[in-house]
């Protein structure tokens, strides 16, 4: 009996897997032979909308300079912006850099936050309660927006089915060191195949934390951001799909990422994700197939986007299933040596995205050279999944003892010159 449960097991997860794969193999077939929708970011509009541009900080005066240098080049009119940077209990420079900022550009308007609860959410939850916006775009501080993206997600928008719009972001640190170019080679895959396929079909497309925007109405229906949860972003796409709106992607409002060089922050920060991810799984299983708002079809890539988190927790037991099978004398060295090799294979092309998405959004990116270093990417499997099964025990941690999550932001390296987006600019 153990041993067909073993089996039975090893079945269901190649089914899985299979369905994953074929779910990313579309994607790319329509990005590869389909014109992308774009998200209204190519019409002309007088009914331009109040914009707050929310940055939350702790610590950033490696930072803090780059992103308010970058915000103040937009191309949209100061008459309808403000930008609030969150000072988050900043022990550094952090609040002088922004003081001074302060004074010299009225659109800016800083918060200082000085008491126990630290986090971003927090932080988020107490500038919408003053924030004048209609819309509000949240940026992370080491992120450099290019010149139009406030105006294309604004743009956004004008369809009042859309409660949220998500941009993309393109690391400008690509080329430090291996880790940073492996990155990058997730991040378009990411962004230019999934996120924009998901949208070309109607599918379920996902807000991000950062470098995206939100109705302000939208945010205070909910009754802000759930602090308990470390993926806010996530946890607002599946609110609002629950809700009856829809998440726009705008391919062309590109915001540039300062990516972690070294594997220990990298690690760090796939493990937050993980674990935020998977606190949002636990939350909105449910409600997911039981909202009225939301299409089968809908729900079905809803439902494969709320589970990736859990996928390597799931190929870390088919590992353990296969050896076990294997000194059973169950299955035969061929076999046990192939299952071992297709998990391994799946999870180690980026963020769940199997080769051929990355190679697909290389290649519309224009830079189909580093579809070389596709091959190194087998080497971050066990990296990967090691840090998302952390993740997901802390998330299963965090839900039976409803303990406080506290927020760890990723570590900043240096400080990036944003004269000019147009050196990390890609094509659309």
């Amino acid at each position: 009996m153990f041993l067909i449960i073993l089996k039975t097991y090893m079945m269901f997860l190649m089914v899985l897997l299979l369905i994953y794969m074929l779910r990313q193999l579309v994607f790319s077939i329509e990005r590869l032979f389909h014109r992308p929708t774009r998200a209204n970011e190519d019409i002309c509009s007088s009914n331009l909308k109040m914009v707050t541009v929310l940055i939350p900080m702790h610590n950033e005066e490696k930072v803090a300079s780059q992103v308010l240098d970058a915000i103040l080049k937009t191309d949209y009119p100061y008459d309808y912006l403000e930008i609030i940077p969150i000072n988050d209990n900043s022990t550094d420079n952090t609040k002088a850099i922004l003081d001074e900022y302060a004074a010299q550009h009225s659109i800016i308007k800083p918060i200082h936050r000085n008491c126990p609860e630290r986090g971003k959410q927090y932080g988020l939850n107490d500038a919408i309660k003053v924030a004048q916006g209609e819309i509000m775009i949240v940026l992370d501080a080491d992120y450099i927006p290019s010149v139009s993206l406030i105006r294309i997600i604004s743009l956004a928008f004008e369809d009042p089915k859309v409660g949220a719009v998500m941009g993309r972001v393109i690391p400008y640190n690509a080329d430090k060191n291996m880790l940073t170019r492996l990155s990058s080679l997730e991040r378009s895959g990411g962004y230019q195949v999934d996120q924009q396929a998901r949208y070309d079909l109607g599918l379920f497309v996902q807000y991000g934390g950062t470098v995206g925007g939100f109705r302000t109405r939208t945010i205070k229906e909910v009754g802000g951001f759930d602090p308990s949860i470390l993926a806010e972003d996530t946890d607002l796409t599946y609110t609002l799909y629950e809700r009856g709106w829809k998440v726009a992607y705008a391919n062309a409002a590109e915001c540039y990422e300062e990516t972690p060089e070294t594997w220990e922050v990298r690690g760090n920060q796939i493990k937050r994700w993980a674990r935020g991810h998977n606190q949002v799984m636990f939350k909105h299983f449910g409600a997911l197939f039981k909202s009225k708002y939301i299409n089968f079809k809908e729900k079905i890539d809803g439902l494969l986007l709320l589970l990736v988190y859990l996928l390597p927790v799931l190929l870390f037991w088919g590992m353990v299933d296969a050896i076990i099978l294997f000194y059973s004398g169950d299955i035969n060295y061929l076999a046990f040596a192939g299952s071992i090799i297709f998990m391994g294979v799946y999870s180690s092309f980026g963020n769940f995205a199997p080769f051929f998405e990355i190679g697909i959004g290389l290649y519309l990116d224009k830079r189909s050279k580093e579809a070389l270093l596709l091959p190194v990417m087998l080497g971050t499997f066990f990296f990967n999944m090691w840090v998302i099964n952390v993740g997901f025990w802390q998330a299963v941690v965090d839900r039976i003892t409803r303990r406080n999550v506290t927020w760890a932001k990723t570590q900043r390296f240096e400080q990036k010159d944003a004269q000019s987006e147009g050196e990390v600019s890609h094509d659309n």
